[in-house]
């Protein structure tokens, strides 16, 4: 028997073998052989907030067609970074997620979105997904950091048809997560994502957003206030010396 189980797991290591490898024996480099591929990064950083449908990933990564998508999913799947996962009626969809092992990649995520604001040649242009808005929000929060009160609050926020959860507690960000909140929040706020990331970027103040009707506010204004304040603004590039 033991000698059964041993061919078996034999067996399902050599399937899973990395296309393109620089075959070394360094952590750096398998890492890269596993999500270094294009776009494979961009996939996990769409689950980062939950689970998504196949059509789902095809709308927030617009850029991507279909074979290469179904290709670093199944490559991801067979990695271990994620997996799918059938829901129960009556939603009876298939959907992909991390695994505990792919969700480790969040402080790699946040290291790189640091790392990259600071460009001091290229500028960050081009779309971004709802998710990358709102996973901006936590890689750059700092609620307890600043002079104010910290404080705690729950928040809906509904960019088009993408609705996200929050809760803010003694001012760190303990929850944000895609889907509705499963109690009344105290702020429920609905939007688009162009003026909500325009309000978060510190572009348009959020009472000049508000009275446009850019946003619809219902609760709390000062603790949503509060949380657009939160993030620490980066410069995309270096102050002029002198």
């Amino acid at each position: 028997m033991e000698n059964v189980a041993s061919a078996i797991l034999l067996i399902a290591r050599t399937e899973v073998q990395v296309t393109r490898t620089y075959g070394e024996g360094c952590p750096i480099a398998l890492s890269l052989d596993i999500v270094g591929e294009r776009w494979a990064l961009l996939v996990v950083r769409e689950l980062r907030l939950g689970p998504r449908r196949y059509r789902d990933l095809q709308e927030a990564l617009p850029g991507i067609t279909p074979a290469v998508l179904s290709k670093r999913l199944r490559e991801l799947e067979e990695y271990g970074v994620l997996r799918r996962r059938e829901l129960p009626p009556p939603a009876a969809a298939r959907v992909y997620e991390l695994t505990g092992w792919g969700a480790g990649l969040e402080l790699v995520f946040q290291a790189l979105a640091r790392w990259g604001v600071r460009s001091p040649v290229l500028p960050l242009t081009g779309e971004v997904s709802a998710d990358s808005v709102m996973l901006g929000l936590r890689t750059f929060f700092a609620g307890d950091g600043g002079p104010r009160e910290p404080w705690t609050a729950s928040y809906e926020i509904a960019l088009g048809r993408d609705v996200y959860r929050l809760r803010v507690e003694d001012g760190r960000l303990t929850e944000l997560a895609r889907g509705p909140a499963a109690t009344a929040p105290e702020v429920l706020v609905r939007t688009t994502k162009a003026a909500w990331q325009a309000v978060l970027d510190g572009a348009e103040p959020l009472d000049d957003a508000v009275a446009a009707g850019r946003l619809t506010v219902t609760g709390d204004l000062k603790a949503l206030q509060r949380l657009v304040e939160a993030p620490q603004r980066v410069r995309t590039r270096p102050a002029p010396a002198g």
